[in-house]
């Protein structure tokens, strides 16, 4: 994770789930947040779960984190999307749907862009980790315990 692009995209994703832990929760205590509902949930809960889990294969850079959160939001909230397009251009909604609406587009477009983040990031294909060698070229206390040997020899060829 070494882009500033990368960095953004988990911080929304991180508050995003937040977001959605706190509209799953106020049903529970008789309160909504405005007019924005949980769409189902049962699912919600497990939702947040999953998507928990995503977040930490994405930082990890793994592409299946970001093809798991982009089934489990286009399933989610990809359904709800198709159902209420029809009827916000109709002009015929209320209020609370056209809130609902609007917050899965925003679930959509961030996981498909986590997806294509992960998807063009050179530097995830290009620098992969090598657990055979970086515990020697990347141990800097391992560097000075040899360096400080009586024999000054050059051990390393770099």
């Amino acid at each position: 994770m070494n882009r500033l692009s990368t960095w953004m995209l988990v911080m929304f994703m991180v508050m995003f789930w937040i977001f959605r832990v706190i509209v799953a929760v106020l049903p529970e205590f008789g309160t909504t947040l405005g007019s924005i509902v949980p769409l189902n949930s049962q699912l919600e809960i497990i939702l947040s779960f999953v998507v928990l889990a995503c977040i930490v294969l994405v930082v990890k850079r793994k592409i299946i984190g970001g093809l798991i959160y982009i089934v489990a939001y286009g399933m989610y909230f990809g359904v709800d999307l198709f159902k209420n397009v029809g009827s916000l251009i109709e002009g015929s909604t209320s209020m609370e749907t056209t809130v609902n609406t609007l917050i899965s587009f925003v679930a959509i477009i961030l996981a498909v862009s986590v997806l294509l983040d992960l998807v063009f990031d050179k530097a995830r294909k290009k620098n992969p980790k090598d657990k055979k060698t970086d515990w020697f070229y990347n141990n800097e206390k391992f560097d000075r315990q040899l360096d400080e040997r009586a024999d000054k020899n050059n051990y390393r060829t770099l």
